[in-house]
């Protein structure tokens, strides 16, 4: 079969101006016989890829048991059969029963079968929001983490795990309440208040002889410090200096209104009776000097000035404990002399 002639050969006949009326019948056959140019027909669609079919989510987790576990953590599950948290094996009430692993690190089939750190819930690299929170499915709304907002472990989000290890046995845990062990563990985060322990008037931290814990609580207080209450809800100082407490017919107006600390340095000082001051004298000249109205000196109490016979440049007048001995409160004399 014969070639069509191409558009451009019926372009050139189409335009010689000498053969204009021949030429016009010329441009009519070449539309006749030039085939003209391909158009998309826009009834003709390409057929759409077909979407791919949506991903089938993967199976959660399910629970394996305790023993599962203990096959390849021997060594950490046999500590947790010696702490108290192993009780959970035969919780039946909270729907722990044979899954006492499982109640702080959720299901475990998945890291069973990869063994990757990955598939497991490890609450010691959590945030410390969600550590607390599985700490506190079984501790909530006990007496020791009542304050637990208003302390500044709460605040500054310190995790329970930062402090307890619920692997090791009862017996090395701070559970226990062995007061070296506390000691050690607050000293990690407190050095500043430790360091005071060093100096030569101290409470018997350093020996042993008591905790932190003593005095604060950890989990959190009302109080200002986290600090413990005691004999109901007075300081905890008179746990052990019980001789202190009131209430006193006269009554010395800082141990009421500022406590012990208005005077004494609790953790620690290079003063005897570990005194804010280095003297005796200036601790109480801090309130008893002469500062006040008139009327206030005359009556003899706080701004008021000494007596002329306190004559501060003998050294029988340097110590103001000598005639006021009862400090921290009286019921004989107003003077606190007795």
């Amino acid at each position: 079969m014969r070639e069509s002639p191409k558009w451009y050969a019926c372009a050139v006949f189409a335009w010689t101006p000498p053969r204009k009326a021949f030429l016009v019948g010329v441009a009519a056959l070449a539309l006749a016989v030039c085939p003209a140019p391909a158009q998309s027909n826009p009834g003709a669609q390409e057929s759409a890829p077909t979407p791919p079919a949506p991903a089938t989510p993967p199976a959660p987790a399910t629970y394996v048991g305790s023993e599962t576990c203990g096959a390849c953590h021997e060594d950490i599950f046999k500590g947790l059969k010696a702490n108290r948290h192993f009780l959970l094996e035969s919780d039946k009430k909270r729907g722990w029963e044979t899954k006492a692993c499982e109640s702080c690190h959720g299901p475990g089939s998945k890291h069973a079968e990869s063994t990757a750190a990955a598939d497991i819930q490890n609450p010691a690299r959590l945030t410390a929001k969600k550590s607390e929170q599985s700490c506190l499915k079984c501790h909530a709304n006990q007496p020791t983490n009542v304050g637990r907002v208003q302390g500044g472990h709460g605040r500054s989000e310190v995790a329970c795990v930062s402090c307890h290890s619920i692997h090791k046995p009862h017996s090395e845990d701070l559970l226990k309440g062995r007061s070296a062990a506390i000691n050690a563990k607050c000293a990690e985060c407190h050095q500043s208040n430790w360091a005071q322990f060093q100096k030569p008037f101290h409470h018997k931290l350093p020996e042993n002889a008591m905790s932190c814990v003593d005095c604060h609580n950890p989990h959190g207080s009302s109080l200002r410090a986290s600090l413990q209450t005691a004999n109901g809800n007075e300081s905890s100082c008179f746990k052990c200096h019980g001789d202190k407490r009131g209430p006193f017919t006269f009554t010395h107006a800082p141990v009421q209104m500022d406590g012990c600390q208005a005077c004494h340095e609790p953790h620690g000082s290079a003063n005897p009776k570990m005194l804010t001051r280095h003297e005796e004298r200036f601790v109480c000249l801090e309130c008893h000097s002469n500062i006040g109205a008139p009327a206030v000196a005359a009556s003899g109490t706080l701004g008021g000035v000494p007596p002329a016979i306190h004559d501060l440049r003998l050294q029988r007048f340097r110590a103001c404990s000598t005639c006021h001995q009862k400090v921290h409160g009286s019921h004989i004399d107003r003077a606190l002399t007795r």
